[in-house]
């Protein structure tokens, strides 16, 4: 293994000299550490990052931690994280919970162990106002942003979040202005504060355009395209005359319109139908989804400023960002009009 003195001996300075070039200290000239720098990757000198731990305090490592990477929801998140942490010299670990609350326990007391310099997480909800690992993370002071809502468990920490209520409203009234009366709602999980804000945006949307809302077109979905055509199965069953489906997520709104079509029904001639979230896969699902567009990006590159700002030591300053209608071909005007 390449260290430090052999390092020295081929550039003819002082171990010191190496040392502070690497970390590029501004007390050696731009022209040395560039020289040592090449030096060292000719040499295949790789840093020992346990010794430069106990040296500066800092693991330079972000942990990541969210349900699963299978979700595509998360893709451009991870991709706008991981491309920051890069610039700012961090690597980004990451781990899934699963949606399990213990599994989650574990994931963040694995990073705690590692020593990570700051947290992002996407929390697994639950109804209660305590979790252990997240006391832990407060009694450590480890900086950390939510990726997304807090529930009653996390509120002390700050977060990045979409402005679900809006953006569901948003889709509701895109659906009352084709003409639609009877908009069947297909929820998410009862737990989550996103589920439950995109579904009273939906009730709002209603209730301003003078429609009551029926708990006979609504209907729990869950958040898998299973769960979804499981419910898309459960309306046609009880045939509460719905002109169009909102679903609380593409996923949702893709199973929900795979059964509908494979049972007859022409999208969006027939019924309507439209998610949340613009996954990739709704643009190029078998009749180009209607959706919302979340700023997933944005929501990674605020997540990191936010981190940066808890480093700076400066009060924590959540961010709620808007989102848009994309309006394709599974939704028009309903049948009649």
């Amino acid at each position: 293994m390449v260290k430090l003195k052999d390092i020295a001996a081929r550039a003819g300075v002082s171990i010191m000299t190496v040392s502070k070039a690497l970390r590029d200290k501004k007390d050696i000239s731009a022209e040395m550490r560039a020289r040592i720098h090449q030096i060292a990757n000719e040499m295949g000198y790789v840093p020992d990052l346990s010794a430069q731990l106990m040296r500066s305090g800092k693991s330079k490592l972000f942990g990541l931690i969210i349900s699963a990477a299978t979700n595509p929801i998360y893709a451009r998140i991870v991709m706008a994280l991981e491309e920051r942490a890069h610039e700012l010299g961090y690597d980004l670990i990451f781990a899934h919970s699963l949606n399990q609350t213990s599994r989650e326990e574990s994931c963040i007391r694995r990073m705690l162990m590692r020593r990570v310099d700051g947290l992002f997480i996407t929390p697994v909800y639950r109804l209660g106002p305590r979790a252990p690992a997240y006391q832990e993370i407060q009694r450590l002071k480890v900086p950390t942003v939510i990726l997304g809502h807090r529930g009653l468990f996390c509120t002390d920490f700050a977060n990045v979040e979409t402005d679900d209520l809006a953006a569901s409203f948003a889709m509701t009234k895109h659906l009352i202005d084709l003409g639609h009366k009877r908009i069947a709602y297909f929820t998410g999980p009862p737990v989550s504060p996103s589920a439950q804000e995109r579904y009273e945006g939906y009730r709002r949307a209603l209730r301003e355009a003078g429609l009551e809302p029926d708990d006979k077109l609504v209907f729990h979905a869950g958040s898998t395209i299973e769960e979804g055509e499981k419910a898309a199965l459960q309306m046609l069953n009880e045939n509460p005359r719905a002109t169009a489906v909102q679903a609380t997520n593409d996923l949702v709104a893709i199973g929900a319109a795979d059964v509908l079509l494979n049972q007859g029904f022409k999208i969006p001639e027939q019924i309507s139908v439209a998610g949340f979230g613009n996954i990739l896969t709704s643009e190029f699902f078998r009749v180009p989804l209607t959706t919302i567009r979340q700023p997933k990006l944005r929501l990674g590159y605020a997540a990191m400023d936010l981190m940066q700002a808890l480093h700076r030591g400066e009060p924590p300053e959540s961010k709620r960002l808007r989102a848009e209608v994309i309006a394709r071909a599974s939704t028009a005007a309903p049948p009649g009009k």
